[in-house]
């Protein structure tokens, strides 16, 4: 299996769910848009860095967490945050795609770019209490 099936034609990735991404990326195209090695985003995901999931077989990464040739400055917190609470890769997805209308933007992941980044930090981290 390969991961260079283009995001757009995967099933799935074009119709998101509620709790799922507008758009995702491959690891291959995570690596050129962040002009880094492939084995450079797989560290990434080890280190919680970067959050991937399968979807139809092919590791995943959503697109808006990788902006402006960067990832989101407080992604990799939120998502140690998420794991010391227990959530696995998936559930993390579902808590940062879950719309919530007490956030600008309506989910964390869209607030996570904007400037209420910390109150999502704040919320991740009273998960684990």
């Amino acid at each position: 299996m390969t991961d260079s099936v283009p995001a757009e034609t995967a099933a799935g990735a074009d119709l998101p769910g509620p709790t799922d991404p507008a758009g995702w990326l491959t690891l291959p195209d995570v690596a050129e848009r962040l002009d880094l090695s492939i084995s450079k985003v797989h560290q990434m995901i080890r280190d919680r860095e970067l959050l991937a999931v399968r979807r139809d077989g092919v590791r995943r990464i959503p697109a808006d967490l990788v902006a402006n040739r960067t990832v989101l400055k407080h992604l990799p917190g939120v998502l140690n945050l998420l794991a010391d609470a227990g959530y696995d890769d998936e559930e993390a997805l579902r808590w940062l795609y879950e719309p919530d209308p007490t956030l600008p933007g309506t989910t964390p992941a869209a607030a996570l770019a904007g400037d209420q980044a910390r109150e999502v930090k704040r919320r991740a981290q009273a998960l684990g209490f």
